[in-house]
């Protein structure tokens, strides 16, 4: 269906109007007005007189006229396409103008919405905060005999804490306010710092930053596309300190610039003049489920190679990732592993093996726009029994917590969740359900009629049909309340000796169908007769249903322990 206009789940259980009349998308108003038609034939109340019959097709009947006049209407047509039932409630006295053209409908909308995002701006100050707690572990792996026992314990080196707020001015200005505070040694130090970012007009951006405390410094980065594949970038800085009582200032000036040659490839140049010379050279590949990156660092100070792959799992559950970098200073090898626990949380793990860093695992938790780092220091050389402690208990941790704590907590929100939501709707969830038993009523001696076709033309009949929470290891799931029996619906949709289903958000939205079990996967298992032979398949909640098909044919070996029905019959 169309695209709501609030992410929520307030539209979960709405009728998606297209499936209402069965038809598709892209269905033209001849098609839609034939299908209003056919349907008027089952569910006008003159056509039916009794009493209680009559008043069950008045509330149906209602639902696919509104539907009718609302896709037959060409702008009422774009907003639904657009914006969903959302749009007609929240806009459509607003913008609906029989003067307006489609076209000026989409540009009107398009205003709201930038109105809205601009008041959204407004209030947004999208906070970041990290905790980084640096803790030495040496003395485990690397035993002073003549120390005491409480002198191997590990210990806490330093902790920095940091944070920065986003201050939206206009939709082209920035202000950013951020500060951090390290404890190290018994020492402590700090800094604030406001920084200033506009958007210009030609496609660039100037950021000034200017920071205080510990080291005071100011930074000013300019940046312009000159197309649409490349960027320059200049950057300068002007640093004061203190040594010695003497006050010293340095001065820093660089610049690069960035090319990407297609979606997948982006190349990488940045040169640094003072306050020492640098080049560094960077090709980037990046692709929906892999990274690779190459670097070639030249500088008097330190010169290396780096290199790095990492592999992406799927819907960005997490990633793992192989470093490697040599240089004038030593090597590097990191191996790291990051994992998606929660919508909002993620942990990973780094091992890094070096020399002269030794070795070290670095724990991350991210939660939202917050980070905790925990780098861990277990050797200052490479010793094979600290690698070993510093692959294995992470991977003990993580399943620990995630058996212990994650998994737990996840069962527990989503049947919490679930249950909010089932008591929020289940009014609707009620009304749906009474609509849905309306028209099987309804169009029961209309399905009949079809069956008596389809039966002297041995065409499409469908004997068995059922909508729910499926398992086919558990014959008792088609009698619980987490199924319904849909023969007749799916029979009513049958054409010609054919039954092909509109696209739609889920098999809810059909005529006579409605939700058994909210919250759960839901499945379709259809058995079938066409040609005198028995089919079955089984269809997901949000697949297409086409039948006939030959590969459905049903052989004797393959029938489903809870089909018991004659084949003959």
């Amino acid at each position: 269906m169309a695209a709501p206009l609030d992410e929520g789940d307030g539209d979960f259980i709405s009728d998606d109007l297209y499936a209402l009349l069965n038809i598709s998308k892209e269905a033209t108003k001849d098609e839609i007005t034939q299908s209003y038609k056919q349907l008027s034939r089952i569910y006008h109340p003159d056509k039916h007189q009794d009493p209680v019959k009559k008043k069950k097709a008045e509330q149906v009947f209602s639902k696919i006229k509104r539907a009718h006049e609302v896709l037959t209407d060409a702008h009422k047509r774009v907003i639904y396409d657009l914006y969903g039932e959302k749009g007609l409630e929240s806009y459509g006295l607003e913008i609906v103008s029989r003067t307006k053209t489609p076209a000026e409908i989409i540009a009107e909308y398009k205003r709201i919405q930038e109105d809205e995002e601009q008041k959204r701006l407004e209030r947004r100050t999208n906070p970041h905060s990290s905790v980084e707690m640096v803790i030495d572990a040496t003395s485990l792996f690397e035993r002073d005999e003549y120390a005491e026992f409480s002198d191997s314990m590990p210990e806490i080196n330093s902790l920095t804490v940091s944070q920065s707020v986003e201050c939206p001015l206009t939709s082209q200005d920035t202000g950013i306010i951020s500060w951090n505070v390290n404890a190290a040694n018994g020492r402590g130090t700090g800094s604030f710092t406001t920084t200033y970012r506009r958007l210009l007009a030609n496609r660039g951006t100037i950021q000034a930053a200017l920071q205080f405390g510990n080291k005071d410094d100011l930074t000013l980065r300019w940046s312009h596309n000159v197309n649409k594949n490349c960027v320059f970038k200049l950057h300068t800085r002007l640093a004061a300190f203190s040594d010695n009582d003497t006050l010293k200032i340095t001065v820093g000036f660089g610049g690069g610039f960035v090319y990407v040659f297609d979606k997948n490839w982006q190349g990488r140049i940045h040169y640094n003049v003072l306050p020492v010379s640098s080049l560094s050279t960077v090709l980037v590949y990046n692709s929906e489920r892999r990274q690779v990156v190459m670097q070639i660092m030249l500088s008097p100070m330190n010169s290396y190679i780096h290199g790095g792959y990492t592999h992406k799992f799927e819907n960005q559950e997490g990633d793992v990732s192989v470093v490697a970098r040599v240089g004038t200073q030593g090597f590097l090898v990191q191996a790291g592993v990051e994992k998606k626990i929660t919508s909002f949380s993620t942990i990973g793990a780094t091992l890094s093996v070096g020399v002269p860093t030794g070795v070290a695992v670095t724990v991350k938790l991210f939660r939202g726009q917050h980070s905790l780092v925990v780098p861990i220091n277990l050797s200052s050389e490479i010793l094979p029994s600290a690698v070993f402690y510093g692959t294995i208990t992470p991977i003990i941790v993580y399943m620990a917590v995630k058996k212990l704590i994650v998994n737990p907590f996840l069962t527990q929100q989503k049947e919490k969740d679930l249950e909010r939501k089932k008591n929020e709707h289940q009014e609707r969830m009620q009304e749906k359900r009474r609509e849905a038993e309306a028209m099987v009523e309804l169009m029961r001696e209309t399905v009949e009629r079809n069956i008596e076709m389809e039966e002297r033309k041995n065409g499409l009949i469908i004997t068995t049909a059922i909508y729910g929470k499926l398992s086919a290891e558990n014959p008792g799931d088609l009698q619980s309340e987490d199924c319904i029996d849909v023969t007749l619906p799916l029979q009513a949709l049958v054409k010609d000796s054919k039954l092909i289903s509109p696209e739609k958000n889920t098999m809810c939205d059909l005529p006579g169908f409605y939700d058994p079990c909210f919250g759960e996967e839901k499945k379709l298992y259809v058995k079938y007769k066409f040609r005198k032979k028995l089919h079955h398949t089984t269809i997901g909640d949000k697949e297409n249903i086409r039948l006939p098909q030959q590969k459905h044919l049903l052989r004797e070996e393959e029938l489903p322990p809870f089909i018991s029905e004659d084949p003959e019959t």
